[in-house]
């Protein structure tokens, strides 16, 4: 969705990394094989993590193997194979699609729009085998149209939307024993990557006269508090989810994400605006 579900490089061994890594390569690939090339241009991060959680949960049949791609033509890498990318690939798709009609939506960008619509049919055939899930999205993104709509300062009612809807996502078997812990871990995700691209959005906003529902908050004295608590309070919620699940494979992977990585993006910008303020 946003990018910052990633790993902490400095804090997870190369081993590690090169499997993450291999994840990525692997829902690309299925991307490729699913939606050709213009599948694999949605590639996500965000994705890479659910296709890492639920292979982990779940524990299908997993192959590792190596092959070289259109954007390492001379260099072989390595790529894991397994039956939940196909769930992942397809829920890549359906985001992205809906994302390039957001971009449209609220800023008329002609680049979204092309894109949206190179991505139609791609969307349609996920829409056929997954048409909750895909209108799950659409009713959250309708959601937020809405409070865009009214100019809506409290910033609840849209991260708790995001939540709801991610958390829906997450729940890949929807009844099974596993779902509801699934949900709650998406949801603080969803409402972590909401804030989290508010409070990097925010000054870019004011500028533009865009909708940010933080803008409200910006004059608290304690801004900078309040939105680190939010987000702690978010992934906190995700973090107690995930480890009510029964995960041993690649469970360093997915705690160094949870635990670290998600707040790579973050400290980033801390770091740049406490700079700034120290020029001014």
């Amino acid at each position: 969705m946003f990018g910052y579900v990633i790993t902490s490089a400095e804090s997870l061994p190369k081993d590690r990394q090169d499997r993450f890594r291999a994840f990525y390569c692997g829902l690309c690939r299925r991307l490729r094989l699913k939606y050709g090339l213009l599948g694999t241009a949605t590639l996500s991060f965000d994705m890479t993590f659910l296709a890492v959680l639920l292979n982990a949960l779940y524990e299908p049949k997993e192959i590792e193997a190596q092959e070289r791609c259109v954007p390492h033509p001379l260099k072989w890498h390595s790529y894991v194979d397994t039956p939940v990318l196909d769930y992942a690939a397809d829920m890549n798709v359906a985001l992205a699609y809906h994302k390039c009609l957001d971009n449209w939506l609220d800023d008329k960008n002609v680049f979204s729009a092309a894109e949206a619509g190179l991505l139609k049919s791609a969307y349609q055939k996920v829409e056929a085998r997954y048409p909750r899930h895909c209108e799950d999205i659409v009713t959250w993104l309708d959601e937020i149209h809405a409070m865009e709509a009214r100019n809506l300062s409290e910033i609840d009612p849209p991260v708790n939307a995001t939540g709801a809807m991610l958390g829906k996502l997450f729940a890949w078997q929807a009844d099974d024993i596993w779902a509801e812990s699934l949900r709650e871990l998406g949801d603080g995700l969803g409402r972590f990557i909401y804030l989290m691209d508010a409070y990097e959005d925010l000054p870019a906003d004011e500028r533009r006269g865009r909708y940010n529902p933080l803008r409200a908050y910006r004059q608290r004295p304690d801004y900078e508090e309040f939105c680190q608590s939010a987000l702690m309070l978010a992934i906190a919620d995700a973090t107690r989810a995930f480890e009510l699940l029964p995960i041993l494979r690649d469970a360093d992977i997915l705690r160094n994400i949870l635990y670290s990585g998600v707040w790579s993006k973050y400290a980033m910008i801390r770091k740049k605006r406490e700079s700034d303020q120290k020029e001014k």
